[in-house]
């Protein structure tokens, strides 16, 4: 058997959330698997000059990098630093053009900045916005997935998010994507060969549906 290194595989989680959230997707034994974790970020640090802080942790040539959510974007970013063999991302956007309605509302009016601190404090509420309403029947299991609380860091996350300036975007960037995703609905997305559907997937598709990433990433991967 075979168990020389062939790829080496970043996975970026999404906002707030913790390496964790990838613990039941098993990869081939010949993938280096490399997990990034936030990191704080500096005082109206903008999300272009915080990936460039990040692509630091890519020390590996022609990595393959991979997104959840906020980490989607943040991934898109890092790719502009450093060469990847292939770009995923997970229940995110590739775009601000695919954001809700309600974030571009948000990022018009500037109502995200009066969001008030108690909510972070409230850890069901966290919850439910970083992975959705659909996991409110098992709130406390997914405790363990969260390992950012910080009030700044959740403020930049979010402020980040509604401002992403992004509209031209890599048209080689696979996207995967839950058919029920409410933090960003599937309507809003860009139907292109690169855009694979969950059916019935959340915005907690990576937690929920691992036996579908299990089999099918490594797939995705090893396609030229």
């Amino acid at each position: 058997m075979n168990n020389k290194i062939e790829t080496s595989i970043y996975l970026m989680p999404g906002m707030a959330a913790s390496p964790k959230i990838f613990e039941f997707i098993k990869f081939p034994s010949n993938y280096k698997i490399i997990h990034l974790k936030w990191v704080k970020p500096k005082t109206n640090e903008t999300i272009k000059s915080y990936a460039k802080r990040m692509s630091v942790f890519i020390i590996d040539v022609n990595p393959v990098l991979i997104g959840v959510s906020f980490g989607g974007i943040l991934v898109q970013e890092i790719s502009k630093h450093v060469k990847v063999k292939k770009l995923i991302i997970i229940s995110s956007v590739k775009s601000k053009v695919e954001l809700s309605l309600s974030m571009k509302f948000a990022k018009k009016t500037g109502i995200h900045r009066l969001l008030p601190l108690n909510w972070i404090n409230d850890l069901e509420k966290l919850l439910l916005f970083v992975f959705g309403p659909s996991i409110k029947p098992r709130v406390d299991a997914y405790k363990k997935y969260l390992s950012e609380r910080d009030p700044d860091y959740l403020k930049w996350s979010i402020n980040q998010i509604v401002n992403w300036k992004q509209i031209e975007y890599d048209k080689n960037i696979i996207h995967i994507h839950g058919e029920k995703d409410k933090v960003f609905p599937l309507k809003y997305l860009e139907r292109n060969k690169n855009l694979f559907i969950i059916k019935n997937g959340t915005h907690a598709t990576i937690l929920r549906d691992s036996k579908w990433f299990s089999k099918n990433l490594p797939l995705i991967i090893n396609k030229s």
